[in-house]
C-alpha cells in the first residue's frame, strides 16, 4: 500500500523549497505593511498654519532634546476620551511634519506637552524651568538653572536650518540669513520657553 504524501509534507521535507516559500511569505507581509505607508507619507501635509520652526523655537527644541525632556514628557495626545478631555484635540500627523526627530514619546512621568502652548505665561515657564517646585510644589522635575546663563549660538542655529532646508523644510535663504540676528542675546531659557509656547498652537480646537 503506497504511502500518501500531502503537499505540506513535501514542502516540509524539502528544506530549500521551504526556505524560498518562507522568504516569499515574509516579503509579501512586509510589502503589505510598508507600501501603504509610502503612499500615506506622500499625502501627509502640514496643518493650516504649521510652518518650520522659527529660529528661536528651533534652538529651544534643540535644548529640549539635549536635556532629555522627552524622557518624561510625551507630545502626542491619544484618541482616548480621557486624554482629549485633559489635553485637547488628539494629535494629528500634520502637526509633526517638521519635527526631526518627532517627540511623540510614550513616557509620562510629567504631563503631555503637545498642547501646552499658551496654557501658561512666559514667566510661569521661566520659574518652572529654573525651579519647578516654586510653581508645582509636588513636582519631581529637575531644575535647569544653567539655561538662564547659556546663550544661544546663532551660527549653530543657522547651520541647523540649512541642514533642514536640504532635507526639504521650506526655509528661505532670507530666514536663514537673519536667524543669527533673531536669536542674538537670547538665552537657552528664552529659547525653550519660545519652543514650549509654540506647541499645539495650530492644533484643531476641541476634543
Amino acid at each position: 500500500m503506497s504511502e500518501h504524501h500531502n503537499p505540506h509534507e513535501k514542502i516540509e521535507k524539502n528544506v530549500g523549497l521551504l526556505a524560498v516559500l518562507i522568504a516569499v511569505a515574509v516579503s509579501f507581509g512586509g510589502l503589505a505593511e510598508i507600501v501603504p505607508l509610502m503612499f500615506q507619507a506622500e499625502t501627509i501635509k502640514p496643518l493650516p498654519g504649521v510652518k518650520p520652526y522659527p529660529a528661536l523655537q528651533l534652538a529651544g527644541r534643540d535644548v529640549y532634546i539635549r536635556e532629555g525632556c522627552y524622557n518624561c514628557h510625551s507630545q502626542m495626545v491619544r484618541t482616548l476620551r480621557f486624554e482629549t478631555e485633559r489635553y485637547g484635540h488628539y494629535s494629528l500627523a500634520g502637526e509633526s511634519v517638521y519635527d526631526r526627530p518627532f517627540q511623540w514619546g510614550s513616557k509620562r512621568t510629567g504631563p503631555d506637552l503637545a498642547r501646552v502652548g499658551g496654557r501658561y505665561s512666559d514667566d510661569w515657564h521661566r520659574v518652572h524651568l529654573m525651579n519647578p517646585r516654586d510653581v508645582v510644589p509636588e513636582s519631581n522635575m529637575p531644575s535647569f538653572p544653567w539655561l538662564a546663563e547659556n546663550k544661544v549660538d546663532g551660527e549653530t542655529v543657522q547651520d541647523h536650518m540649512r541642514a533642514l532646508q536640504r532635507l526639504g523644510d521650506p526655509y528661505t535663504d532670507a530666514e536663514i540669513g537673519k536667524a543669527a540676528t533673531d536669536v542674538a542675546g537670547k538665552t537657552e531659557l528664552d529659547a525653550v520657553v519660545a519652543y514650549l509656547q509654540g506647541l499645539g498652537k495650530h492644533a484643531p480646537k476641541g476634543g
